[in-house]
């Protein structure tokens, strides 16, 4: 499943907005296509609570830089540091509930 073709406009924007809210409350699986075209799994969040104090926010700029809409940033819990995965890209999401 590609998620660019595979929800409309609106569906996307309700999916991202989704999938924000669960990175947010703890670890997300996320399966997605680099820009190498190799398949990547990440178990990844944003949420401060499970971010070491000294890993910088990739939300809070060194320097001004424009945003890209296109990529999430996120902490990969894994290697220890921030991350970013393309919204289009994206191919499976898995989420556990404790």
């Amino acid at each position: 499943m590609n998620v660019q073709t595979t929800f409309n406009e609106k569906e996307l924007k309700l999916f991202k907005r989704w999938l924000k809210g669960c990175l947010a409350f703890g670890p997300v699986t996320v399966t997605f296509t680099k820009k190498d075209g190799s398949e990547r799994i990440m178990e990844c969040t944003t949420a401060l609570s499970l971010v070491p104090e000294d890993a910088a926010d990739p939300m809070i700029p060194k320097r001004e830089k424009k945003v890209n809409e296109e990529v999430c940033p996120v902490y990969d819990i894994e290697s220890k540091a921030w991350r970013s995965f393309r919204w289009d890209s994206i191919k499976q999401v898995r989420l556990e509930i404790k």
